[in-house]
């Protein structure tokens, strides 16, 4: 990375985090990688609070940052292209409307970019899936239901659980939970009508 993206990351600091962050040194070293969760606007906090949690229940380190593609393309470059060297493993990018973020940010770095299309009021959304999901070949991002920050969360806990075998025992968990959870309804629903 050069002089001038250091310039701009170093300048950032923290001011740009949002809620949820942790003050993680990717210098000390970290036995998982962290998750970068990126949205175009603090408008979106709502439908990313939902990945953050996620995360959180997974004890899996992330940060949460506001960049914009299009009004703050030179801080989410800085970003994306330093995310390997500063920890992270996975990069989230929830936008709505035109959302060029996640593209953005793919065009920057090769770790595994999501994207998270959010729904606006202009076309409920499907403005931002087209936009995230129609990427050129060579810079692909994984995209996920609009406002699907809880798939989005979890997609990249697998990725991460690639390499993590504690990580995918969690999501076995999760998996075994949920199905149990549904077979409890399916019997609670079953007796209605027996």
């Amino acid at each position: 990375m050069g002089a001038e993206a250091w310039n701009i990351v170093d300048r950032l600091g923290k001011a740009a985090r949002v809620q949820f962050c942790p003050d993680f040194d990717s210098k000390e070293g970290f036995p998982l990688r962290k998750v970068g969760i990126i949205m175009g606007s603090d408008s979106d906090l709502p439908i990313v609070q939902k990945a953050a949690d996620t995360l959180q229940s997974f004890g899996v380190p992330f940060e949460v940052h506001v960049f914009s593609a299009h009004r703050t393309p030179e801080q989410a470059r800085a970003f994306a292209l330093s995310a390997r060297q500063n920890g992270f493993g996975v990069l989230i990018a929830a936008a709505g409307m035109a959302a060029h973020l996640a593209g953005a940010v793919a065009a920057n770095t090769t770790l595994p970019v999501i994207g998270i299309p959010c729904n606006s009021s202009n076309l409920d959304g499907i403005d931002a899936l087209l936009s995230t999901v129609q990427m050129p070949s060579g810079i692909p991002v994984a995209t996920v239901a609009i406002n699907g920050a809880v798939n989005a969360a979890l997609l990249s806990i697998q990725i991460l659980a690639v390499e993590d075998a504690s990580l995918a025992a969690k999501l076995d968990e999760k998996r075994a939970a949920d199905s149990a959870k549904v077979l409890e309804k399916d019997a609670a629903i079953s007796a209605q009508f027996c």
